[in-house]
């Protein structure tokens, strides 16, 4: 694959999302995507307070409103712009 993700952070969202069911204390399990198969991933709760993570909120909201297809947090964007905007929240 083309990217890097700087940040430990970034790093650990990745692992949790392929390797856990479980979420840890503190994260929030979300699926990425608008068709299926949708990728999973373990995000800190902390980033929901993030502008850039609010924007892609408000990008679920106008397409799902609050029923989600995947009965958790879906957000309609691609893998690529989803792992952008993490890695920009973990090196700040």
């Amino acid at each position: 694959m083309g990217f890097r993700l700087p940040g430990v952070i970034a790093k650990q969202i990745l692992r949790w999302s392929y390797t856990s069911i479980d979420v840890p204390k503190g994260f929030l399990a979300i699926y990425i995507g608008s068709e299926t198969p949708k990728k999973r991933f373990v995000v800190p709760i902390s980033y929901l307070n993030q502008p850039l993570f609010q924007d892609l909120l408000s990008k679920a909201e106008e397409e799902f409103g609050y029923e989600h297809p995947m009965g958790g947090l879906t957000i309609p964007c691609t893998e690529g712009t989803f792992i952008d905007v993490i890695s920009s929240l973990s090196t700040s």
